[in-house]
């Protein structure tokens, strides 16, 4: 397929809130129409839900923070559950831009907030450390198989519970819509495209996919893969784009 041109790209994801994105940088340097379409999005579950899930907020003397979806659905259901979150809180972060979105909530300087490298894994150190404390993991019904593995592993008392859920977008208004290349980033993101268009063919459409899971769900739902990332010399989907898209469009 390496041999058709690409003119345009669907991003299923958010568009980027930030002029400097990679995306719009690949746009203006090889001339090509990057839209941004949300495959899946994010809904959060009610405080009644999580009462029913056995969760009383004041068990707890830390949470374990995975992303930013998990920062705003803890304290919205703190603010629903009329919890006043302790100043003795303590806050791990998985990673540096989970702990700098913190600060929407708290006085960054007056926390114990503990930040990891990038994967969960690298908070595991942080964690031991505290290990008598009470953890909360607020997380989506989607949890990563490596969360509560490596948890488990600390012998710490922790519990999961579910504050917000992924939830698959109706996408039916893109019916009659065609794009050179689909990017998505998540197995979930395959589903909501075939849920939404259950006789999808994909023909000379170019199929980038972000991560090996993302890649397995393709190959099971029949697509072929054309992008990959990361992979070597291109760890980015934007990198892994520019590559393909390079090849595809030279000489035409």
């Amino acid at each position: 397929m390496s041999n058709l041109k690409v003119k345009t790209i669907l991003v299923s994801q958010p568009e980027p809130k930030v002029e400097n994105s990679p995306y719009f940088e690949l746009q203006n340097k090889l001339k090509v129409k990057v839209d941004f379409r949300p495959f899946i999005h994010v809904e959060g579950v009610p405080a009644k839900e999580i009462r029913a899930q056995k969760i009383d907020l004041n068990n707890f003397t830390a949470i374990i923070l995975t992303s930013r979806n998990s920062v705003d659905h803890f304290f919205r259901v703190a603010e629903e559950m009329r919890f006043k979150v302790p100043e003795d809180m303590r806050y791990f972060c998985q990673s540096e831009a989970v702990a700098f979105y913190l600060q929407r909530y708290v006085v960054y300087r007056k926390r114990k907030i503990y930040v990891g490298q990038k994967d969960f894994v690298d908070l595991a150190p942080l964690i031991k450390k505290y290990k008598d404390e009470k953890f909360l993991l607020p997380a989506s019904d989607q949890l990563n198989y490596d969360i509560p593995q490596t948890l488990d592993s600390l012998k710490i008392s922790w519990t999961p519970a579910i504050f917000y859920r992924t939830v698959m977008s109706d996408l039916s208004d893109l019916k009659d819509v065609y794009y050179d290349v689909l990017a998505f980033f998540s197995p979930t993101g395959i589903k909501s495209l075939f849920k939404n268009f259950p006789d999808f063919k994909q023909n000379n459409t170019r199929i980038a996919v972000f991560g090996t899971t993302t890649q397995k769900e393709a190959i099971d739902s029949g697509l072929r893969v054309d992008i990959m990332a990361p992979s070597p010399g291109t760890p980015s989907m934007t990198g892994a784009l520019e590559k393909y898209i390079i090849e595809a469009n030279k000489g035409k």
